[in-house]
């Protein structure tokens, strides 16, 4: 019987490894995902926002998750950046396996309501299901950026006391910090990871922690972060760019005018990208 994505992540936690979870908008984009961890023999984490959700169809990315299950394949389904209680509650209807609701831009009293709406909600559906809660601000979107985006400074950093009142109060599954991450890729670099921080609000959660924002920070850096604590790993803007990439030669190379010939292109930049990843966070 294939192990939750839970038992995955303490499993993770223990090991000073973490899970890779990638955000999708298409089936080019879970094939590139599911096929490198295939590849690799390493669980992962399929992630859709709400917009990539509102493209994709949460039917048919849940069927799509559900058929490699249905093979052993411990691939599970995370109903990324959730940013309202009725969006999240679809995705928990839906059997997701986990669901971020994100009030990190709100008031720490209307994100901490939220949160524990959900989790109530969850719990009673299927006390399987896993709910992810986040606390300072990082920025949303995944995008190119030329510099750190408004509201995101060291000041905006989550602090261990206010991250311990919040996931006591509110029963949350997981925890995201804002700890030096990014949403995006900023083109002047990227700012540091704050590892001091991350082992300090390890150390006063007592839940895995989750790393967003994980595009454009080094391999060394992110290695440290796991090491400090971070059982999850988001990646999301360097696969989008490695698509497109791929798209564009795949269609200029040629007059190849069938999409599953030009698109292979796309999903092998894709997964160049998300082997890599995959080898960093499960020190492979």
């Amino acid at each position: 019987m294939m192990k939750s994505l839970l038992e995955y992540i303490k499993e993770a936690e223990e090991k000073k490894i973490a899970i890779g979870h990638f955000n999708v908008s298409d089936s080019e984009g879970f094939k590139a995902v599911v096929e490198s961890a295939k590849e690799l023999g390493v669980p992962v984490i399929i992630g859709v926002s709400e917009n990539e959700r509102s493209f994709l169809g949460v039917a048919e990315i849940r069927a799509l998750v559900q058929v490699e299950k249905e093979k052993g394949q411990p691939v599970f389904l995370n109903a990324d950046h959730t940013y309202s209680v009725e969006a999240s509650k679809e995705a928990i209807n839906n059997n997701f396996d986990s669901v971020i609701i994100d009030g990190a831009e709100k008031p720490f009293f209307e994100n901490e309501m939220m949160t524990i709406e959900v989790v109530k909600y969850a719990k009673e559906k299927n006390p399987n299901i896993l709910v992810e809660g986040e606390l300072g601000f990082i920025g949303s979107g995944s995008t190119l950026r030329d510099e750190i985006p408004d509201g995101v400074s060291p000041a905006t950093q989550t602090h261990p006391e206010d991250a311990q009142k919040f996931v006591e109060e509110t029963m949350v599954d997981l925890f995201a910090p804002s700890v030096g991450n990014v949403h995006g890729l900023i083109r002047t670099g990227e700012p540091k990871l704050n590892i001091p921080l991350i082992k300090k609000i390890h150390k006063a959660v007592g839940v895995p922690l989750v790393l967003h924002g994980a595009s454009g920070n080094t391999d060394e850096e992110v290695r440290k972060a796991i090491e400090a604590g971070i059982s999850v790993v988001h990646i999301n803007t360097e696969l989008r760019l490695a698509y497109k990439k791929g798209i564009e030669k795949g269609i200029m190379s040629s007059d190849e005018i069938a999409p599953y010939k030009f698109m292979a292109e796309g999903v092998e930049e894709m997964k160049k990208i998300v082997r890599a990843k995959l080898k960093v966070f499960n020190r492979i």
